[in-house]
């Protein structure tokens, strides 16, 4: 039997972290943007832009497709690769939940591929696509359970204020009550 990596709830900036990968929520660009994309690339400085450029100019001429992830290097982060992720727009009329969780599954697989043992992500989807917080962390954590696997020792859930905090603190306990 494997074991799962242990879940850490954070309060703070993503960009301070350190970790093996942090996971952007990027845009299909790749080329930055606002939140957490644009903490990221302005932290992490012109390293990450140049690769991005690089992965635009290649195979991902038409921008990275919706719950796909790719890695480049993390620059000046004091992480050793960022992993960039685009999260669906939430829509009341159509159920993108899939989406959402193969983000944090593609995410998992590719920090996996690079070695990674720590991985720390945001709250994907949850800020400027407006997907429901409560609704984000249960799938989030759901699929970190699920598809997280050796090297994998750490996920870290970085969130920037004390609400978003406190919802994944809930969904944690949630999903250790149930089992998963």
């Amino acid at each position: 039997m494997t074991s799962r990596p242990s879940i850490v709830l954070v309060l703070g900036d993503i960009t301070y972290q350190h970790a093996d990968v942090i996971v952007n929520a990027a845009n299909s660009s790749l080329l930055g943007g606002g939140g957490v994309d644009g903490a990221i690339h302005r932290k992490g400085g012109p390293a990450i832009l140049a690769e991005c450029r690089a992965l635009r100019a290649g195979h991902y001429g038409r921008g990275l497709p919706t719950g796909r992830a790719v890695a480049t290097t993390a620059g000046e982060l004091a992480a050793r690769w960022v992993v960039h992720t685009v999260g669906p727009v939430y829509s009341r009329e159509e159920d993108r939940s899939e989406l959402l969780a193969s983000c944090y599954g593609e995410s998992l697989r590719v920090a996996a591929e690079l070695g990674a043992e720590t991985v720390a992500f945001p709250a994907v989807s949850t800020g400027i696509f407006g997907w429901p917080m409560d609704d984000g962390a249960r799938i989030a954590i759901r699929t970190v359970r699920e598809e997280a696997a050796a090297p994998v020792k750490e996920v870290r859930f970085v969130l920037f204020d004390r609400e978003a905090y406190e919802v994944f603190v809930t969904a944690l306990a949630e999903a250790d009550a149930g089992g998963r």
